[in-house]
């Protein structure tokens, strides 16, 4: 026997449906404390912010605790590393074809969303972006934190414990239609703009599951916020003067 044996690492998920379930429960406590903080800390400020820095600052919190609790499940349970049980890995196959994915996944969406007939809707979003400031806080949220955290959650956390369970496309499904049904609010439950979120969703999803790597799926994410938020910028450029 070798003293000096390195021990096997856990394969993921390690973690079952009761963990699940109390992240999920977690949710809304962690929604309601960073609007609490958030909104105190904007009364002792001298001169309420605007509308984009409040709502980024109140997400970016809310955000920030959902992940504290997701770290503690995994440490005072399994006292297992956070990055890496959450499958992010660097270097992943494909990642040329990962890095234009996003753009490609842009293209097919909007040209679905034409077919569908999908209706333009002012949402809250959009609303926020008022001047070159709100759009550089929105911007830099849409292609860093909110990729990064919606698909260590939903792909890095829930999809791995769908797929045991249910099978491959199966638990992807499962694991695609909380994302969609996150931002449904923003678009109205509009079954065009639903229908675009999950499929999209699905290839963030189908990624991870090819790669094996969250930071894939967030690549393809960030690329394809990217591209629209670039392409919604080009029809209006008076944001930016």
């Amino acid at each position: 026997m070798n003293g000096f044996a390195v021990p096997r690492l856990r394969e993921e998920p390690f973690w079952n449906w009761i963990d699940a379930a109390l992240l999920v429960a977690l949710a809304l406590p962690c929604l309601a404390l960073a609007i609490v903080l958030s909104q105190g800390f904007f009364l002792l400020m001298p001169r309420m912010p605007g509308e984009a820095v409040q709502a980024l600052t109140m997400q970016f919190a809310a955000y920030g605790f959902w992940f504290g609790s997701l770290w503690l499940i995994l440490r005072q349970r399994y006292q297992a590393p956070f990055w890496s049980s959450l499958g992010w890995r660097f270097p992943w196959p494909n990642m040329m074809l990962t890095a234009v994915l996003g753009p490609a996944l842009v293209i097919f969406i909007a040209v679905l969303g034409e077919v569908l007939h999908t209706p333009v809707i002012d949402n809250a979003v959009a609303r926020l972006l008022r001047d070159r400031w709100s759009v550089l806080l929105v911007g830099s949220f849409a292609v860093t934190l909110g990729p990064l955290a919606e698909e260590l959650i939903f792909r890095g956390f829930f999809q791995p414990l769908a797929v045991r369970t249910f099978g491959p496309w199966a638990g992807i499904t499962l694991a695609s239609l909380p994302f969609a049904l996150l931002h449904g609010p923003q678009y109205a439950w509009n079954w065009q703009h639903m229908l675009l979120l999950f499929l999209a969703s699905f290839v963030f999803g189908y990624t991870r599951h090819r790669t094996g790597s969250t930071a894939a799926s967030t690549i393809v994410h960030a690329t394809y916020n990217l591209t629209f938020f670039v392409g919604y910028l080009t029809q209006h450029r008076e944001l930016l003067s």
